[in-house]
């Protein structure tokens, strides 16, 4: 089992920390679905925006299992350990730095993997927030600036050494954003070779099976999936089943995931309120039934719905119908084209 300081995860299951998407309702129902450990949204670490209705939602912990995490993101050494010591005071247990966003906003203000080309940098922020908080810190980070720049194993050197108590890798550069690039699955074995502190795999682990070959390949302690879950909850639960068995489970019933919809909504609702919890429920509803007979024009017609009790019955309304002719989710299988995908060639 993965162990993170004082905390003992129940499995090597991980939820990737994605703004927007990973509140805490997501993060909630992922654990409930079998995610051992779920990391929140990236927390802004400058003090005036703390107030903030986004800060303040991606703040709120109400309700979560231990050990709860936050991620924060910055590059002055003191105002981190500041919003360390703020979000340690608001519940947090673990925090995590992100020094792997390539978002340019983040990285226009040497921020997220900006900080990667400063190594000097890096090992005073991680030095300030470790001594800041009497909580466990850990990190989330790429292989570095471009390709051709990989300090992956110096950076994961530079953070053992800070008392940095976990580290993630996604195993693609800054230049390579989320999607260009085959990820480098050399790197994290690398890394994790080179460090002695848990290492958890990030990167294109879109199915049970990756998952498994990525723990098989690298070495890691944990894999953290992120894009996969969106609108597929329940990959924490398949992906164990296929740990423990060799095979994948059936698809949901239709059933199950129209009740855990109808959780999952009312939560967020709740969270948010009525006209920013609308809006931002379209996404996830999006990826719920993508691909299921019906869903654009579904969507189409959810899109101009504006009270939160309209939106739920539509999607109440529509999985109702679905369960009429499907008794499982008719959802095309996971795609996985095998363990040579994951060497770099």
């Amino acid at each position: 089992m993965l162990r993170i300081g004082p905390y003992i995860l129940k499995n090597r299951l991980v939820i990737a920390p994605m703004a927007g998407v990973t509140d805490r309702p997501f993060r909630m129902l992922c654990r409930q679905f079998g995610a051992g450990y779920a990391v929140s949204e990236m927390v802004a670490s400058k003090p005036e925006l703390w107030q903030t209705p986004k800060s303040m939602h991606r703040m709120n912990h109400d309700g979560e299992a231990a050990p709860i995490a936050v991620q924060i993101a910055g590059s002055d050494p003191q105002v981190m350990a500041e919003a360390a010591r703020f979000n340690v005071s608001r519940g947090a247990q673990i925090i995590d730095i992100n020094m792997g966003c390539p978002k340019k906003k983040v990285c226009r203000v040497e921020a997220g993997s900006a900080l990667l080309r400063n190594e000097a940098l890096v090992a005073r922020i991680l030095d300030a927030v470790v001594q800041a908080v009497d909580v466990p810190v850990t990190l989330k980070t790429r292989t570095g600036w471009s390709p051709e720049y990989n300090n992956a194993i110096r950076i994961a050197q530079i953070a053992e050494n800070a008392g940095i108590q976990a580290l993630t890798l996604h195993g693609r550069s800054r230049a390579c954003g989320f999607d260009d690039g085959t990820v480098e699955y050399d790197s994290i074995k690398a890394v994790k070779a080179a460090v002695s502190i848990p290492v958890i795999a990030n990167g294109d682990i879109d199915s049970p099976q990756k998952a498994k070959a990525v723990l098989d390949y690298t070495g890691a302690d944990a894999v953290m999936i992120g894009r996969a879950a969106q609108g597929r909850p329940w990959i924490f639960r398949d992906t164990t089943h296929h740990f423990d068995n060799g095979c994948m489970p059936p698809a949901p019933k239709v059933s199950e995931v129209a009740a855990l919809m109808q959780d999952h909504l009312e939560d967020h609702y709740t969270l948010y309120g009525n006209d920013t919890g609308v809006r931002s429920a379209r996404k996830h509803i999006g990826w719920y039934t993508k691909g299921l007979p019906g869903a654009e024009d579904f969507r189409d017609q959810l899109n101009v719905l504006t009270a939160s009790g309209a939106q739920l019955a539509a999607v109440v309304a529509y999985f109702s119908h679905l369960a009429d002719f499907h008794d499982r989710l008719p959802l095309e299988p996971y795609v996985y084209s095998g363990s040579s995908a994951l060497t770099k060639h």
